[in-house]
């Protein structure tokens, strides 16, 4: 009788959901394609996000290999490699380096916004949509993708190039930005007042300075209390507050992103230096998982109608990108290579922008905003990424104008 209530507890203990096979096979294959692509990638010498991108629109809805039964599980694996990738560039730095940093190119990061948003809203308006809309766009033109540009950071080695503070301090402050941008727009789109939007923005921007001032004051004293000798108890011990804090960050619409790498400032000292050692592979495998939900969200058949003006605004805006981050590199004393190496680091663009079409999308407010956002991204995502890639080939400009002139 006891034997039989074992098998049976066991056969339930054993007993998983409807649809779980489908869901394990699709998932293999998946990180099966992550890996061959990775692999491929190495053997080229080109970095292995496009490739991912790439895989990823193939197996989307629309693609030639749909995937759709572990759809729900990418999606959380990709929140999860997004704020994996954030709080190790958080790690990267203490909060005395970000606060020089911020003081340094807070006029960089406004020649940013208007120089990159811009395009986006005048092309919104020329196209006939509503200034919402066109606002909407204007916050997908200018900020560039996070994700991407600390993984490449990480691929490249450039982590101690001089320029790196000057591309992070800016992508810091976008960040920032979309900590305002996000709630004022979410509220406008369901007809709120200006008054209503301001008090969320209020509240966005009492969270951030909350959370700087913890990492300015008691970084010390969070990191005394994270520590362990033991890798198995520190591991769960940062990702749990990760999580926790990420999560809290994105109830409060701050961005679960902005959230981990403020955590990430705040590790310091030994801490720090096991987590870095610890937890690349974790974020490398869900940084691969993120960017080929990013492929599967988009449907191919949905970006030719908008491919036209998708690439006129990608070159557009990846012009001004190059010149901004020019301009701020140039600034802080920065040579030409340098210069050049800050401009084309900018220019992907990523998670935040499809964050903001999907505002738009969600409300129903402009048709067109979901495919021409995901187009937009999607070359910039490949263009950018291999431009970081070949950047001493190519750049840095005042290498072309020498060569023209004499030429003529």
């Amino acid at each position: 009788m006891l034997l039989d209530g074992g098998v049976h507890a066991l056969r339930v203990a054993a007993a998983a959901p409807a649809g779980t096979s489908a869901v394990l096979l699709e998932l293999g294959v998946v990180l099966l394609v992550l890996a061959v692509l990775g692999r491929i990638a190495a053997k080229l010498g080109i970095p292995s996000i496009p490739l991912y991108l790439l895989a990823g629109l193939l197996m989307g809805d629309g693609g030639f290999i749909p995937v759709s039964a572990g759809e729900d599980f990418l999606a959380v694996g990709a929140q999860i490699g997004v704020v994996l990738l954030l709080l190790l560039l958080g790690l990267e730095y203490s909060p005395q380096d970000l606060q020089h940093g911020l003081r340094t190119t807070w006029q960089a990061g406004l020649v940013d916004g208007l120089a990159n948003g811009a395009p986006g809203f005048v092309l919104g308006l020329l196209l006939g949509w509503s200034m919402t809309a066109s606002l909407l766009l204007a916050g997908v033109t200018y900020i560039s993708s996070s994700g991407i540009i600390a993984r490449l950071l990480d691929d490249f080695d450039r982590y101690a190039n001089r320029e790196t503070p000057v591309i992070l301090s800016l992508l810091v402050m976008e960040d920032i930005v979309m900590a305002v941008f996000l709630p004022i727009m979410a509220v406008l789109l369901v007809g709120a007042s200006l008054v209503q939007g301001a008090v969320a923005a209020g509240i966005a921007i009492a969270i951030v300075a909350g959370a700087f001032f913890i990492s300015l004051k008691f970084s010390a004293h969070v990191s005394k209390v994270v520590h362990s000798h033991s890798r198995e108890l520190l591991l769960l011990s940062v990702l749990g507050l990760a999580f926790v804090v990420a999560g809290l960050a994105e109830a409060a619409q701050v961005s679960a992103a902005v959230g981990a790498f403020l955590l990430g400032l705040t590790l310091s000292g030994q801490v720090a230096d096991d987590v870095r050692t610890l937890m690349p592979p974790l974020r490398d495998v869900f940084g691969g998982i993120f960017f080929v939900f990013f492929g599967l969200t988009i449907d191919p058949r949905d970006l030719v109608p908008v491919l036209l003006p998708a690439l006129a605004l990608a070159v557009v805006t990846a012009a001004t990108k190059v010149a901004t981050g020019m301009w701020a590199a140039r600034r802080v004393g920065i040579g030409p290579k340098g210069q050049w190496r800050t401009g084309v680091s900018l220019i992907p663009r990523g998670e935040f922008s499809i964050v903001i079409a999907g505002l738009g999308i969600t409300a129903g407010i402009q048709p067109q905003l979901g495919p021409l956002a995901a187009a937009y991204v999607l070359i910039l995502a490949v263009a950018g990424s291999l431009m970081m890639r070949f950047a001493a080939r190519i750049g840095p400009p005042s290498r072309w104008v020498p060569a023209a002139l004499s030429r003529s």
